[in-house]
C-alpha cells in the first residue's frame, strides 16, 4: 500500500467515525465524551476547539485526555483540554458571583462583578444572563425583594428591612413596593391580614376550577377534582388575606374562565395579578405569547427568553404558575413533543391541546 492510499483510508476511516461530526460542527456538548489529536501539531484538543479544523488523515481519537497523552500529544493552549470545560469554569464562576452579591450589602455593579470573574463586562454579563436566566442586576434586585420578605415575614419593622436588605432609600424601596411585594409593606409585614382575596369555584369539563382575584386582577385558577383541595391550596397561597366568597359579579368571571376552558379560541382578556420572581415573570410572558393550538418545548421556551441553557429552571417555572390556562404551561412540552410536567395532571394537560387542536 503506498502513502497516497495509506493517506486516503485514514482520512475515510476518520470521516466515518461518529465522533467527526461533532468536531467539524466545535460541538460544545461533546467536550469530555472524548477527544481528539493531530498528528502534525502534536497536541490533543476537546471536540468544541475553536482552532483552524485539522485534516481528516491527521486525526485520532481518544477516550480520555490520559489516552492522548500515553500516546505522546500535548494538551491544546487554545481549548485547555487538561483544564475543566468552559461550562464548568463559567458555571462555577456565576456561582461565586451570585454568592458574592448575595452577601453585598449594596449590589456590586456590573464592572466589580466582571472584574471578580476575570471577564471582561460584555462577556461576564452574557455567561451570567445564560448561566441564571437574568442580569446580574435582575438577580441582585431578585434577592433584595427576596431579603425584605424574609424580613417582613420574621416580623422586623419596615424600616429595618428595607435598609438591611440593601435598600439606598426608603423611597426608592416604597416605589417598588407593589412590584415587589403585591402589597403595602406593612400589609406584607402583618402578613396580607389586609390583603381581600375572592373567589370562587365552579364546574368545567375538567373537574372543579376555582378562580380568585385580589384589587390587582386575577391572582389564581387552579383544578382539581375535589373543591376542598382547592380551597386549602388557595388558603396555602394566602395564609393571612381574607379570603371573601364571590359574589353574583364575580361568579361571572367564573363562567368566563370555563367558558375558555370549553372553548379556548374564544380568548381570555383579563387583569392578572401574577406574583413571581423575575425570571418566573420572564418564562410567564413569554408562555402568553404561544398561540392557541400551538406547542413549544421547554428549550424553546429558555432560547426565546434569551436564557438557551436554563431549561430546567424554565420547567420549574411552568411548574410554579397558579393561573391555569391564562398563562398557557399546558402548551409547553418535552423535546420529543411527550406531554409531561403539568401541575393539573397531564390528562388535563392532553385535553387542552386537544380542544385547542379542534378549535
Amino acid at each position: 500500500m503506498n502513502a497516497t492510499t495509506r493517506t486516503e483510508q485514514r482520512a475515510a476511516e476518520t470521516l466515518d467515525d461518529p465522533r467527526w461530526p461533532a468536531i467539524a460542527a466545535r460541538d460544545a456538548n461533546a467536550d469530555g465524551t472524548f477527544y481528539y489529536s493531530v498528528a502534525t501539531t502534536g497536541v490533543y484538543c476537546r471536540p468544541s476547539c475553536a482552532a483552524r479544523l485539522a485534516r481528516p488523515e491527521n486525526v485520532r481519537f481518544h477516550t480520555t485526555r490520559e489516552d492522548a497523552e500515553r500516546a505522546g500529544f500535548r494538551p491544546c493552549k487554545r481549548c485547555r483540554p487538561d483544564q475543566p470545560p468552559l461550562a464548568e469554569q463559567h458555571a462555577a464562576k456565576v456561582a461565586a458571583i451570585c454568592r458574592m452579591i448575595e452577601a453585598a450589602d449594596t449590589a456590586p455593579n456590573l464592572a466589580e462583578l466582571a472584574d471578580r470573574a476575570g471577564l471582561s463586562t460584555y462577556h461576564f454579563h452574557r455567561v451570567f444572563k445564560a448561566a441564571t436566566g437574568l442580569t446580574p442586576k435582575a438577580y441582585a434586585a431578585a434577592h433584595r425583594a427576596h431579603r425584605v420578605r424574609n424580613a417582613l415575614g420574621r416580623g422586623e419593622t419596615v424600616t429595618d428591612a428595607i435598609f438591611d436588605a440593601g435598600y439606598n432609600s426608603s423611597g426608592r424601596f416604597y416605589a417598588e413596593a407593589d412590584r415587589v411585594l403585591g402589597m403595602k409593606a406593612s400589609d406584607f409585614r402583618a402578613g396580607g391580614s389586609e390583603t381581600e382575596i375572592r373567589f370562587a369555584i365552579g364546574q368545567c369539563s375538567l373537574g372543579a376550577i376555582l378562580v380568585a382575584a385580589s384589587v390587582r386582577g386575577v391572582c389564581a385558577i387552579l383544578l382539581d377534582d375535589d373543591p376542598n383541595v382547592l380551597l386549602r391550596d388557595l388558603q396555602d397561597r394566602f395564609p393571612n388575606a381574607q379570603l371573601i366568597g364571590g359574589d353574583a359579579g364575580f361568579e361571572k368571571l367564573v363562567a368566563k374562565v370555563v367558558g375558555f376552558v370549553e372553548a379556548p379560541r374564544i380568548g381570555l382578556d383579563l387583569p392578572l395579578d401574577v406574583r413571581g420572581t423575575a425570571f418566573q415573570q420572564r418564562v410567564w410572558q413569554a408562555l402568553t405569547e404561544i398561540p392557541a393550538g400551538s406547542t413549544v418545548s421547554y428549550a424553546q421556551v429558555a432560547e426565546h427568553i434569551g436564557a438557551p441553557k436554563a431549561v430546567r429552571a424554565v420547567a420549574q417555572a411552568c411548574a410554579a404558575n397558579a393561573l391555569a390556562v391564562a398563562i398557557p404551561c399546558h402548551r409547553v412540552v418535552r423535546n420529543d413533543g411527550a406531554l409531561s410536567g403539568y401541575r393539573w395532571g397531564v390528562e388535563r394537560k392532553r385535553a387542552l391541546l386537544e380542544r385547542e387542536g379542534k378549535a
